[in-house]
């Protein structure tokens, strides 16, 4: 199972309805804003919607509400990782409270710098 190309209408809703913690943490990400890595937002990767993910990197950050669920959550990433794909947590709390503390762990994750200007 890879991206599904076609968007689906979940996906939609959810980049409609993002919660503050993902709409800040987009911020941080879009447009090739953190370290020149392409995020895309509420993606289609198999069965799942990620809530970011840089295709690049293989990376997949999920942003986590109250709702959710030790071991649905546990379970998600295993099939995600069994697809390729590293998966990083962050709790809402932590983005809002600690978004420079998020940054800095997900530059450790993705490897930093950015492939492309490590050649220049």
């Amino acid at each position: 199972m890879a991206i599904t190309r076609r968007t689906s209408p979940h996906a939609r809703q959810l980049r409609r309805n993002m919660t503050d913690a993902e709409r800040y943490l987009w911020h941080a990400l879009r447009a090739r804003r953190f370290a020149g890595w392409k995020f895309r937002r509420q993606v289609s990767v198999g069965p799942f919607v990620a809530d970011f993910l840089c295709h690049a990197a293989r990376l997949i950050v999920e942003v986590d509400g109250g709702q959710h669920s030790a071991a649905v959550d546990a379970q998600r990433t295993a099939l995600l990782e069994s697809m390729g794909y590293r998966v990083a947590r962050y709790w809402n709390h932590e983005v809002l409270e600690n978004i420079e503390g998020v940054l800095r762990a997900l530059e450790v994750a993705l490897g930093h710098p950015h492939p492309s200007s490590a050649s220049s």
